[in-house]
């Protein structure tokens, strides 16, 4: 069904466009540095222009589209420098909401966080990437919500917006999303002791490596496809798997 039939009215029709440009842009189907074409994305997603110009506005303000002279509206690429900076603060930030989250978060939030870590789990056995990071990022804004601190999570979710597609393609290879999922199992255990320090010292590594992974994909051309290809191959991590995994599952890929 075309999003302009939708019965909610034009005020939240442009929120569901944002939120089809938003995940496009985060799993990869327009690429960082593409600029936007309002006719084609307008047919593209069937909608008019006028929620569409009102979604650029929001992914605008969130840091994911910027406007450039003599190209209009263009998808953010940001530099090797804006990573390290971006990720140095968002690593911080993690850190400082899982060590509050530790000290005030209440034992029904914890009972979630195990099961949507469960859920992330089984989404990671299916190599089904776009269903896992939906849930992964469930699970980090949980952990923030529960610090307890609108300033902190104002501040987290305007840099984060920023991050999500390059913390998406950080599990294009196969080993290091691996791993990424071992250090949420840690995250889960450092909740349930209320150790706070410890849970800090998780989320920071945890995005360290994120930004090390981004910026080893953006050293040089073509590596995204080889990390793609790197993530079809047998998984060294378990070996009583037993043969090749599939590769990860796009949204692109699925539909």
């Amino acid at each position: 069904m075309p999003l302009d039939s939708s019965p909610n009215g034009g005020e939240v029709l442009h929120l569901a466009v944002a939120q089809q440009l938003r995940a496009l842009i985060v799993e990869g189907g327009i690429a960082a540095g593409q600029k936007l074409n309002e006719r084609e994305l307008a047919e593209r997603l069937q909608v008019s222009r006028t929620p569409l110009r009102e979604a650029l506005k929001l992914l605008t303000a969130e840091g994911l589209v910027e406007h450039l002279p003599n190209r209009g509206a263009t998808v953010v690429q940001l530099s090797a420098d804006d990573v390290v900076h971006a990720f140095e603060v968002m690593a911080a930030l993690e850190g400082l909401s899982g060590e509050l989250a530790c000290a005030r978060i209440t034992d029904t939030e914890i009972a979630e966080l195990q099961a949507l870590n469960f859920e992330m789990r089984a989404h990671h056995a299916r190599r089904d990437l776009s269903a896992y990071y939906r849930v992964n990022a469930q699970i980090h804004r949980a952990i923030n919500r529960a610090a307890r601190n609108p300033v902190l999570a104002e501040t987290y979710e305007r840099l984060n917006a920023r991050l999500q597609a390059l913390r998406f393609r950080s599990n294009f290879d196969a080993d290091k999303w691996d791993v990424a999922v071992r250090e949420h199992d840690a995250m889960i255990e450092a909740l349930l002791a209320r150790d706070g320090k410890r849970l800090r010292r998780i989320l920071v590594e945890h995005l360290q490596h994120k930004r090390d992974v981004v910026l080893a994909q953006l050293a040089g051309p073509g590596t995204a496809p080889a990390a793609a290809a790197t993530a079809a191959a047998p998984a060294t991590s378990n070996p009583s798997a037993g043969g090749a995994r599939p590769p990860p599952r796009t949204a692109s890929t699925r539909r």
